[in-house]
């Protein structure tokens, strides 16, 4: 069983047929078919079941899927260690985030990798989470961070060891600024401002949709919402430490009783192919996470 056709066979399970397969490994259809009969009659067993419309695995396909994967990724992980053992690597990488503290835990791990390899070079795209996963399909990035909750069949991910905290952004002069924290009823009447990906979403919190409270603007920087409450616009509900609140500051965050978390994930594709130096990141992210 050589290496070469395990990512042959994993190439017809991510693209769900062998014409999909073969282009995507630019090679003949005919030849990848060849290459997986072999892989059959040498398994003596048949590792996909062939529709008109896709193909689906067998049981012995799915435990192949399994074995191969682990494989795949064993000896990409032991030929990533033993280069960074030898070779400076070099080349790019590519991370689209959302607005989240947890991108202190990778600005660590990316400092972690320029200490070893500082020839690696990094680039964020900052976006929803409908951005991130579209930029992933597309294969314009390497890595995704979502904050939430999110459909994740397609991807490979780690949740991180934080979460994000709600609340609620003000001035500091407002007559809110002395509670520990903010209930639904403290923001009756007030003009608030929401994320407008969690209203297009309905992720808001439900008792926003009660008549008493009033939404007054929508942002998807949280930076630019705090220049609205700045300027008296309103309240701007959203995740706690991403904006400056310190002695210096005229604003300050209090967070929402009952206290609502938010789930950090660090995503990717589901069969990516990594260049060395993306998954030598991945690799110090894992560790990073087991040992936080």
């Amino acid at each position: 069983m050589e290496l070469r056709v395990l990512q042959y066979f994993l190439a017809i399970v991510r693209e769900e047929s062998i014409s999909g397969a073969a282009d995507y490994l630019h090679i003949s259809q005919p030849t990848l078919s060849r290459q997986i009969k072999d892989l059959e009659d040498e398994l003596g067993t048949v590792l996909f079941e062939r529709g008109s419309r896709r193909i689906t695995l067998t049981e012995d396909g799915l435990l192949l899927r399994k074995r191969a994967e682990e494989i795949i990724g064993l000896v990409n992980k032991t030929e990533s260690e033993i280069i960074s053992g030898k070779t400076a690597l070099n080349g790019d990488v590519y991370i689209g985030c959302g607005e989240t503290e947890g991108m202190r835990l990778i600005a660590k791990a990316i400092k972690n990798v320029q200490m070893d390899h500082p020839d690696i070079k990094f680039h964020l795209h900052s976006g929803n989470a409908e951005d991130i996963t579209e930029l992933l399909e597309k294969g314009l990035i390497d890595f995704g961070v979502l904050i939430g909750v999110h459909e994740l069949s397609k991807y490979n991910y780690l949740k991180f060891p934080i979460k994000d905290i709600s609340g609620v952004l003000m001035r500091k002069d407002s007559h809110l600024a002395g509670l520990e924290v903010i209930t639904e009823k403290d923001l009756f009447h007030l003009p608030l401002i929401v994320s407008s990906q969690d209203l297009e979403k309905d992720l808001i919190p439900n008792f926003l949709k009660d008549k008493n409270h009033r939404i007054v603007a929508t942002y998807n920087l949280i930076y630019n919402a705090s220049l609205m409450v700045r300027e008296g616009v309103g309240y701007a509900l959203g995740l706690d430490r991403l904006i400056n609140t310190d002695c210096t500051s005229d604003l300050c965050f209090k967070p929402l009783k009952p206290k609502v978390e938010a789930e950090i994930i660090f995503i990717w594709k589901k069969y990516q192919q990594f260049s060395k130096s993306s998954q030598y990141f991945l690799n110090t992210i894992i560790k990073m996470f087991d040992e936080f």
